[in-house]
């Protein structure tokens, strides 16, 4: 199944977590569907469960890491409105990332989908919305390497613009991290290798981006 994960849900409970994902699954199916892959918290979009542990292990093979990135394989694509304008404004980022201590390879694809200037308070900002596509999926893989090219996602209050995050919010009312994971494809040729050749059918989910982004 494919839902439409609102930002502010956990994916799985743990420490702190009241409510996730998983266990609201967990209360509405008599056989509790399982997650074949993730979505940070604060993102909103488009995420997969399947009904069966043999469903959850072959989709889950199709989102392992070795095969993220490759040609033919699964694309999830999101939508990140930042703040400026990168440069060139369709590239990659491949700034190492440290998780839990180790130096790991991360690849972020971007392009810009458009730009605005909006006026907050006696200024105006200049925000872009990029359409992105991962090659690692690091934690907040996106979140990191956007700042660390100077162009933070709006809202987010781990890796942004704080300053401009209040004015967001006391301008526009503006709460969210303003990432959404819009689209996921899982190309008929992936499903067809993992299935042993059976013929299948390509999978194309999209999710319409939250209300909030609607200032933009």
């Amino acid at each position: 199944m494919a839902l439409d994960k609102p930002a502010g849900l956990a994916v799985q409970g743990g420490a702190g977590v009241g409510v996730s994902l998983d266990s609201i699954l967990e209360a509405e199916f008599p056989q509790r569907p399982l997650l074949v892959h993730r979505l940070d918290k604060d993102t909103s979009g488009v995420i997969l469960v399947a009904k069966t542990r043999e469903a959850a292990s072959f989709f889950g093979g199709l989102f392992s890491a070795e095969n993220r990135g490759i040609a033919g394989g699964v694309i999830k694509r999101y939508l990140a409105l930042c703040k400026g304008t990168p440069t060139p404004e369709a590239g990659g980022v491949t700034f190492d990332l440290e998780v839990k201590g180790v130096w790991k390879t991360a690849e972020t694809r971007y392009k810009k989908i458009n730009e605005r200037r909006i006026a907050l308070e006696d200024s105006d900002e200049l925000f872009s919305l990029l359409e992105i596509e991962l090659g690692t999926g690091r934690m907040h893989q996106i979140r990191r390497h956007l700042a660390s090219i100077g162009n933070p996602i709006a809202g987010d209050d781990k890796y942004g613009d704080f300053k401009l995050n209040k004015r967001l919010r006391k301008h526009f009312g503006v709460k969210r991290l303003l990432l959404h994971a819009s689209r996921l494809i899982i190309p008929t040729a992936a499903l067809s290798k993992r299935s042993g050749g059976r013929a299948v059918f390509e999978i194309d989910v999209s999710s319409p981006l939250p209300d909030y982004f609607d200032f933009f």
